[in-house]
């Protein structure tokens, strides 16, 4: 065995102390960017997995947001005249579709990420907070799909934005910490609790009428629509239709409100993700 074949002494092998969380506050985002290739590989897979083996693969990104459009400017906005502040009904609509599609979509798939991948988890360590984020991560490819759709109709029906779209990296990430927050909590309850995804469709059908989707949060009465922002989909929903179209709801009360719940969904998701990672790996 030559000098450069020779084994490492003992005592310079590194090692790896692997101990579960002592507290709800220990988060280790050290070691979670170290591990940011692995992530890098599961969004690249879901991405994969999504579109193998489809007749249209990214088309269905399209078809998704294009035919709820549809139904909704025709029921909802010819038959039931809902107001949309002079906006064209489908812009109305297709500005409020794009973020809550993203929204239920990652949802379901970060809510599943665990379970998933139980073989994987069970023999290989890596900070399980990489799955749900991953699912995240990769539905914002069918976002950028969506969001091309869009701006053909924008340009279609010559609806300009304003200065109002530099607000769209804000709500965009207020769209992706929604769905991460709200998925720790349903990705751990669902390694515990396998009745969770059977819930969850009934949650996301539930959340998005609870949400301005179809209709303009200004139907709400003033003095409610700050308990109304403690739905963190609200605020996002009405900020995106804001910026893309430059009319319904700027910045306010609600939207301050619906920012603080996105916060607190988030940072109690990663805390209760945090607490039950020692345990998915027996009862998954």
């Amino acid at each position: 065995m030559s000098a450069s074949q020779a084994p490492l002494p003992l005592a310079e092998i590194p090692v790896t102390d692997l101990t579960p969380p002592k507290g709800w506050f220990e988060l280790n985002f050290r070691e979670l960017w170290r591990f940011r290739e692995l992530a890098y590989f599961f969004v690249w897979r879901d991405i994969k997995i999504r579109y193998k083996q489809t007749a249209i693969g990214a088309a269905w990104a399209v078809l998704q947001p294009l035919l709820t459009m549809l139904v909704f400017s025709l029921f909802f906005g010819r038959l039931a005249k809902m107001p949309s502040g002079g906006v064209p009904y489908p812009i109305f609509y297709l500005s409020a579709l794009l973020p809550w599609t993203y929204f239920a979509v990652a949802l379901q798939n970060a809510t599943h990420s665990v379970v998933e991948q139980q073989r994987v988890i069970t023999k290989v360590y890596f900070p399980r907070l990489v799955l749900p984020l991953s699912a995240v991560v990769a539905g914002l490819l069918d976002f950028a799909i969506g969001f091309v759709l869009y701006v053909i109709l924008a340009l279609f029906y010559r609806a300009a934005p304003g200065m109002a779209v530099l607000w769209f990296p804000a709500f965009l990430l207020l769209a992706v910490a929604t769905a991460l927050g709200a998925g720790l909590w349903l990705s751990a309850l669902n390694a515990i609790y396998r009745d969770v995804r059977y819930a969850v469709p009934f949650l996301i059908q539930f959340w998005m009428f609870a949400s301005p989707v179809a209709y303009p949060s200004s139907l709400v009465p003033e003095k409610w629509r700050w308990l109304y922002g403690l739905n963190p989909m609200a605020g996002v929903i009405e900020g995106f239709r804001w910026a893309l179209t430059g009319k319904g709801q700027p910045p306010s009360l609600m939207l301050a409100v619906s920012a603080g719940a996105v916060v607190l969904v988030l940072i109690g998701g990663m805390f209760f993700f945090s607490k039950m990672e020692d345990t998915i790996a027996d009862v998954v």
